[in-house]
């Protein structure tokens, strides 16, 4: 195989999975698309992915398949665009697909990266955050609804030959550049989600009404307190997100100035995101799990290996792992659990 003309694999055709195709097809890259339903796979066959939004409209073509054992070949890059729940069973469906060259892309929210790695190869594994937004309208026709960049590296912070390529690739879909601390950068995007995405799905709220809350804006601040003690453990460096939020400037301070300051600005990001809603609840909505193993299941199970207390996480785990179960409700009231030890400063 040669990477001069890469041989590209999408796997999921949901809002990140399908614009990325889509762009990176139309530069006239050879990218075919996974899309676990048929109808869908029938659908884009007949007339493409619709790509709406912020880049303008585009309709393009490209073939498309239902399962990964529908593909024949070698393949040189698969970009897994799957929710995190089905990263594991697609990385081991695309095993007799891979070689040595191939290199794997996990563009999950939370941190996937350690489990794809331990199933198809440290040296495959290229680790990626999605700072960009979309959704999907309905099958098939997808917006891209704000532009920003992707960051992608090694997850050990290794020099890769293949890199600059898979980077030029993505540019197509919006500008992408190379991290050496992967790790810190995944964990920067892991932080918000946890807090943003797992208390929307907690309490059912959009970003706005949740955000106005002083008390869930403390938890928010808590499942970020957690996170941060749990990086100090790992002694991993957390880098800025977006260029602009930087964790160690943003949680400096104990005093009532530095609180008051904290929690400004997260009423102005609940302001400028009001109508967000999560997607996890969004999951929990269409009776789907969670992808909170990857998310707040990933600091906590990382601060019982380091010895660092997750009390704020471990309670928010809980609580959707009931949800999930059907034994919760979504409400904001669940969140008044959250009172006497260990919990008391929350209040």
């Amino acid at each position: 195989m040669s990477w001069k003309k890469p041989r590209i694999v999408v796997i999921g055709a949901g809002a990140v999975g399908g614009i990325s195709a889509a762009f990176i097809r139309q530069a006239g890259y050879d990218v075919e698309i996974v899309c676990k339903y048929q109808d869908l796979a029938s659908r884009i066959n007949e007339q493409g992915i619709g790509v709406h939004g912020v880049r303008g409209e585009h309709r393009v073509g490209m073939p498309a398949v239902a399962e990964i054992g529908e593909l024949r070949g070698d393949r040189d890059l698969f970009l897994l665009a799957t929710k995190a729940t089905d990263m594991l069973p697609a990385a081991k469906a695309i095993l007799p697909l891979l070689t040595d060259e191939t290199r794997v892309v996990s563009m999950q929210n939370g941190i996937c990266e350690e489990a794809l790695a331990a199933v198809v190869g440290k040296e495959q594994t290229i680790g990626c955050v999605v700072e960009w937004g979309a959704t999907m309208r309905s099958s098939g026709e997808l917006e891209m609804t704000s532009e920003g960049e992707f960051v992608i590296g090694t997850i050990d912070g290794r020099d890769d030959p293949r890199l600059e390529t898979i980077k030029a690739i993505l540019d197509n879909v919006v500008p992408a550049k190379i991290s050496r601390n992967m790790m810190g950068s995944l964990y920067a995007k892991l932080i918000v989600n946890s807090c943003i995405t797992s208390l929307g799905a907690v309490c059912g709220l959009y970003m706005g009404q949740m955000l106005a809350d002083r008390k869930i804006r403390n938890i928010f601040l808590a499942i970020m307190r957690e996170a941060m003690a749990v990086a100090d453990a790992m002694d991993l460096h957390v880098e800025t997100i977006g260029g602009k939020l930087n964790y160690y400037r943003f949680m400096a301070g104990e005093g009532m100035l530095a609180q008051m300051r904290r929690h400004l600005m997260i009423r102005l990001i609940g302001f400028k995101y009001r109508r967000l809603k999560s997607s996890s609840l969004q999951s929990l909505e269409r009776g789907k799990p969670t992808e909170i193993d990857y998310l707040n299941g990933y600091i906590a199970a990382k601060g019982r290996e380091y010895g660092v207390p997750t009390p704020v996480n471990d309670k928010v785990i809980q609580m959707i792992k009931e949800i999930e179960a059907g034994t919760r409700e979504i409400s904001p009231e669940n969140f008044d659990e959250l009172h006497g030890p260990p919990f008391d400063y929350l209040r």
